[in-house]
């Protein structure tokens, strides 16, 4: 009996009746599933996640919500080997299944591990420091970052599953946004499994989440400016949903990444017999065949030197004779199958545009017999990129690269920018002055640069892999979309609002201590307390100390640190920046350290770090230093025993003049229970 795919919607599995598309296998195509989202009330779903899931998700920290990813993550963790079962009759390999699902997993787990170590255990972020906005410092600025209230409607490509939408997934959840999955329909069977268990796990609050099975009917006509789009898929599409009246109207956020004629380039030292010329052919012949080249990421143009391209002509046909197509399910398969009988045409279609162009230097356009989507690997060979404009235009999305030559590096670039833009470029070379002059001609155009030589094609993830903590996305033909990129995928789906008003008030609103706010002198040393006692702004005063000459030397000798302006009168009043000899900036906040630390055991537990450490001034033999230490900010740490408190450190002279100030961080003890 075929498999009717269900959409999730309004926290229940809907199963629908009419308008049945059929999905067929990749393999033999035989009809995996059917689905269709006819009967689905959609601005009822928008309004559930609006209602439900965005207030649930709201009223939980970024810590919460980091839980949230890391749950998910370890109950996927668990089960993936269904999925990877699935995923076989979308034509791809074990191991092109693993970048998919143990991919999708990974991402999860980043954002849960980014979102505990670089987000605040609140429900806002604070961005940038504050902006004085008055001559006596009595009206100041400062930017916080907020969820915004909608929804996110993601919209995925079909050839990465369970990654498309995990990606995706991670920083919306992670910001607090609500999501509304769709999947393409080719393999939404295997989308909708990963979806089950999700729900299944009970990790998500109701209405966090939601999922499309089949088309976006009129989804998009009742978005608000709240809401945001991210899209994966082709130019044409893209286009058509950044032009939908709504979301012109009301200026969805939407993120796009589509087309991208992708680029390898060969450097002039790059010779045959080279490190770099061997992995060059390597890479070249590993992003045409995985996933069937069925990766947004894949390299679509190949750019040598002229007088080697005969070498690496020669050495890419005989590296892709080695891969012959077959079934998926069998660990030997190098390259399964593509995603669809009719993705295939499309890719035959597209190298007969490019034929006006270029021709095949090896491989055929020849469909093989049987019900499968099967097609072997196509090289094409453009001999005047210069004049050539569909080789840069057109993408055939399978197991296709066109192999061009170039004279100079200055045409390498003309000829690589003609793509008018893409996700990513790879360079290979090992020398200096080559890898510049290609990379900043070529970063305008690119989301992400690719440098590969001896030195780190080891340890390199290569040029087709997305990372959580770098940028996928690209400007101009690659959609001018940002996902991932640490928490800058995160703050998609936030909103930055400059507060303004007194140093007191954006102290109390923000939880941030503020110069200019309240600091009242606490009679106990803040040292003493433990990190929930702490109060923002509680401060600390302490007595003077003289550095005398004696302490600068017996620093100097000490240390070690001999440096001039210490130890030479002369050569000291010479610098234009010290009146004399004086005292070594460590030696200011070793003092202070004395002046300040409370010396018994008790609940601070660590100094771990200093942040924005500034001399401001120099100290010379014979001044005081004092210290005000202010209770600036407090996070609570990864381990439930202790938090961290993050220090504002002033150190004046006796003219209470600044001479250096710095962020103090430590760990203090939590209560315990």
């Amino acid at each position: 009996m075929t498999l009717i795919l269900k959409s999730y919607i309004e926290d229940r599995w809907f199963t629908p009746v009419d308008n049945l598309a059929d999905i067929p296998s990749a393999i033999d195509g035989h009809v995996v599933a059917r689905a269709s989202t006819s009967g689905i009330d959609f601005a009822a779903a928008l309004r559930h996640a609006r209602e439900v899931g965005g207030p649930a998700l709201r009223a939980m920290t970024f810590h919460d919500r980091a839980n949230l990813l890391k749950a998910i993550a370890l109950y996927l963790n668990e089960r993936k080997e269904e999925l990877y079962e699935l995923s076989f009759d979308t034509g791809a390999t074990r191991r092109d299944n693993w970048i998919d699902i143990d991919g999708g997993i990974g991402t999860l787990f980043a954002y849960a591990s980014r979102g505990k170590k670089e987000l605040p255990s609140e429900r806002f972020v604070i961005d940038g420091e504050t902006e004085g906005l008055s001559k006596h410092g009595t009206f100041v600025g400062r930017h916080i970052l907020t969820p915004l209230t909608g929804v996110a409607v993601h919209i995925n490509a079909f050839n990465f599953a369970c990654w498309g939408m995990l990606e995706k997934l991670a920083p919306s959840i992670l910001a607090g946004v609500p999501v509304i999955t769709k999947p393409a329909t080719a393999t939404s069977y295997v989308a909708e499994a990963c979806v089950r268990m999700i729900v299944e796990s009970g990790v998500l609050p109701k209405g966090a989440l939601q999922f499309l099975a089949g088309s976006t009917g009129d989804l998009l006509d009742h978005l608000t400016g709240q809401d945001v789009v991210s899209f994966t898929g082709s130019a044409d599409t893209s286009e058509k949903l950044r032009n939908h009246p709504v979301i012109s109207r009301n200026a969805v956020r939407f993120i796009a990444e589509r087309d991208s004629l992708n680029a390898a380039v060969l450097g002039p030292d790059a010779v045959p017999g080279t490190p770099e010329f061997e992995l060059f052919i390597k890479e070249v012949a590993r992003e045409m065949t995985v996933k069937a080249g069925q990766k947004c990421t894949a390299i679509r143009r190949v750019f040598v030197p002229r007088v080697q391209e005969a070498a690496v002509s020669d050495a890419l046909k005989a590296a892709l004779s080695k891969v012959t197509p077959g079934d998926p399910r069998v660990d030997e398969t190098r390259m399964g199958a593509l995603a669809s009988r009719s993705q295939r045409a499309s890719v035959v279609e597209a190298i007969e545009e490019l034929r006006a162009e270029a021709h095949i230097a090896f491989g055929h356009v020849d469909i093989p017999e049987g019900e499968g989507a099967y097609f072997a690997p196509v090289l094409l060979r453009c001999d005047k990129p210069l004049e050539a404009a569909k080789v840069h235009s057109v993408e055939a999305f399978g197991p296709v690269a066109t192999l061009m030559p170039y004279d100079s590096l200055d045409e390498a670039v003309v000829l690589v920018r003609k793509g008018e833009g893409s996700l990513v470029a790879s360079v290979f070379t090992y020398d200096a002055d080559v890898a510049d002059h290609l990379i900043f001609g070529l970063a305008p155009y690119h989301g992400r640069l690719l440098v590969i030589d001896r030195d780190c094609a080891k340890e390199s993830t290569g040029h087709g892999s997305p990372l959580p903590g770098l940028v996928h996305g690209g400007p101009g033909r690659a959609g001018g979309g940002e996902e991932l990129g640490g928490l800058r995928g995160v703050f998609h789906y936030m909103q930055r609002t400059a507060l303004q008003g007194s140093p007191e008030r954006i102290a109390t609103i923000t939880r941030r201590w503020t110069k200019g706010a309240a600091a009242p002198v606490t009679p106990e040393h803040p040292f003493r307390r433990n990190f929930e006692a702490l109060k923002v702004g509680e401060t600390v005063e302490t007595a003077s100390r003289a550095i005398s000459l004696e302490d600068i030397e017996h620093f100097a000798h000490f240390t070690g640190d001999e440096f001039y302006a210490h130890m030479d009168e002369e050569a000291a009043a010479a610098n234009p920046f010290f009146p004399g000899r004086v005292a070594h900036g460590y030696l200011i906040l070793s003092f202070a350290a004395g002046l300040f630390v409370d010396p018994a055991p008790g609940p601070l537990l660590a100094n771990y770090g200093l942040d924005n450490l500034r001399f401001l001034k120099p100290v010379s033999p014979g001044d005081t230093i004092r210290v005000r230490l202010t209770v600036k900010d407090k996070k609570a740490a990864r381990s439930p025993e202790y938090g961290e408190v993050r220090w504002d450190v002033e150190v004046f002279n006796q003219g209470d003049e600044t001479v250096a100030r710095y962020d103090l961080l430590t760990m203090s003890a939590r209560r315990p229970g």
